[in-house]
This record gives C-alpha cells, sequence and structure tokens, in this order.
C-alpha cells in the first residue's frame, strides 16, 4: 500500500504534502530532521492520510493535493 500524507508543524504551523510507500518510517525522517525541506518544521504531526494500491495513485493524489493548498479543498482534507 502508498499513501498520500499531510503533516503539519508543531513549531510553525506550516503543513507538508507527500507520498510513500512505508507512512510510519517516512514520518520518523521528517522528525529526526533528515529531510531538507522539512527540517526547519520539527517536530511533524501526521493531521490526513490516504491509501492507494499504486505509486502513481498517490504521487497523482499528493500533486492533486499541492495544486489546491491552502484553498477550501485544502482546508476541508485538514479540517476532518
Amino acid at each position: 500500500m502508498y499513501y498520500t500524507y499531510i503533516l503539519k508543524s508543531d513549531k510553525n504551523g506550516k503543513y507538508y504534502v507527500g507520498s510513500t510507500k512505508d507512512l510510519e518510517k517516512r514520518l520518523v525522517c521528517h522528525n529526526n530532521g533528515r529531510n531538507k525541506s522539512t527540517k526547519h518544521g520539527v517536530p511533524w504531526v501526521l493531521i490526513h492520510k490516504e491509501g492507494y494500491s499504486t505509486k502513481q495513485d498517490a504521487y497523482r493524489r499528493e500533486f492533486q493535493i499541492k495544486k489546491y493548498k491552502h484553498g477550501e479543498a485544502f482546508k476541508k482534507l485538514i479540517a476532518k
């Protein structure tokens, strides 16, 4: 299973959207500062995830979410 996910920084309130096969391992990487784009927002909290059967589907959904980031559709996702 592949996942598309949204993280929120407890430090600065920013969001990060990504996709991965191993969600738990990826969250640990984000919180250990091993990801250049998220190391300044540690700690990160998982606020939304969606499961997909293929990597391509998860990747497509990641970019769909990034396109409407901070719009109404994004607000509905993070409000759940």
